[in-house]
């Protein structure tokens, strides 16, 4: 899924679509699914629905769907060349970027 050009909303109305497709082709319900996420089946009904919840209640819905791999790929660093790599060595134990000039 290509989402340069897309607005945030689209992307959870995507997201969302596919969670729901994902659970019914694993032949779950919604109760089934937060049952094995250790959420409130209104969790998942309201991650499918695209309304707020926690970040963590993504994550274990996406390890009882079996889909670590896709977290283990998400914010990931961008390393194209030997500089990037560099520059990421280099910031790694830092918590907090620095206030540049004329940025209050």
């Amino acid at each position: 899924m290509d989402l340069t050009f897309s607005k945030p909303s689209e992307v959870v109305t995507r997201l969302c679509d596919r969670l729901r497709r994902e659970r019914l082709a694993q032949d779950m319900t919604q109760a089934d699914l937060a049952g094995r996420a250790g959420i409130a089946t209104n969790t998942v009904s309201n991650l499918e629905a695209g309304r707020n919840v926690g970040f963590e209640a993504v994550v274990r819905v996406a390890m009882a769907l079996g889909r670590t791999r896709e977290l283990e790929a998400l914010f990931q660093p961008k390393l194209d060349s030997i500089e990037d790599i560099r520059r990421y060595e280099k910031t790694a134990n830092r918590l907090r970027t620095k206030r540049r000039p004329g940025n209050a």
